[in-house]
């Protein structure tokens, strides 16, 4: 199995170093391909109006100027050559994606990539708490992340869906299990602009979140209430995004 990893941490985060860990408990396959730079919350941009500079850092790995889309694409139609890879693996990213962070997120932007390519892909992220941001608990990703490819390749991924795989903030030992979620939703006020000065007085601005909203208590069956709660997230998303229950109104309104 020739598995293709990605994230949108960069090159050199200490995510992509357990993304390969894991990608290497399944195969001895794997290739490497990340941003130079830090892509995170770039979502699904693709470089058209600037070249994509590529540069070896080792034996099967690669550094891309660009975003974790180019660098999809630059492993799968070039960097491997003609052999398409079986499995594409984004992460792990440093913090969790769930609710709201799907649609801006760049690991699992780099996911989606491999599933228009008509791949299996997962996005895996490790979240982690005021008291972990610092040292997350990678541990936590490497014991469930291998199991969890391993038995979702073996059932099947459905086409046009990409599998995004959230651990909770806490040791091994201390996760409860691993539960299939749906995509939650945070409350409208997560977003703030933070306003500053610089040395000239001149006003900047900062696009923050407020941690006020993660106190709110989040829906069951949601990947919020699973991480809450100690348990892995599994939630499969479409790259459909077609809202198919109001197609049917919208079509007896425009008729």
């Amino acid at each position: 199995m020739r598995i293709l990893c990605t994230n949108d941490d960069g090159i050199h985060a200490p995510g992509l170093k357990v993304i390969e860990e894991i990608a290497r408990a399944l195969s001895d396959d794997v290739w490497i391909v990340a941003p130079e730079l830090d892509q995170s919350g770039v979502s699904h941009s693709l470089s058209l109006n600037d070249p994509l500079r590529l540069r070896e850092v080792g034996p099967r790995h690669f550094a891309v100027r660009g975003t974790p889309t180019d660098c999809v694409i630059m492993g799968a139609r070039h960097i491997l050559g003609a052999k398409l890879p079986d499995v594409v693996l984004s992460g792990v990213n440093k913090g969790r994606n769930v609710a709201e962070d799907v649609v801006y997120s760049g690991t699992i932007a780099g996911a989606l990539e491999g599933t228009i390519l008509g791949l299996p892909s997962f996005a895996l992220s490790q979240e982690f708490s005021i008291a972990t941001r610092d040292k997350p608990s990678w541990d936590t990703a490497l014991k469930f992340g291998p199991q969890i490819v391993r038995k979702v390749l073996e059932a099947g991924v459905p086409k046009n869906t990409v599998i995004n795989v959230n651990f909770p903030s806490c040791a091994p030992d201390a996760v409860k299990g691993i539960v299939v979620t749906r995509q939650g939703k945070r409350n409208l006020g997560f977003l703030k602009v933070d306003e500053r000065r610089d040395g000239r007085g001149n006003p900047y601005f900062w696009i923050g979140f407020d941690r006020a909203a993660a106190l709110d208590v989040p829906d069951e069956g949601t990947d919020l209430a699973a991480l809450a709660a100690h348990y892995v997230s599994v939630t499969p998303l479409r790259l459909d995004r077609t809202d198919e229950a109001f197609s049917g109104k919208l079509g007896d309104i425009l008729r």
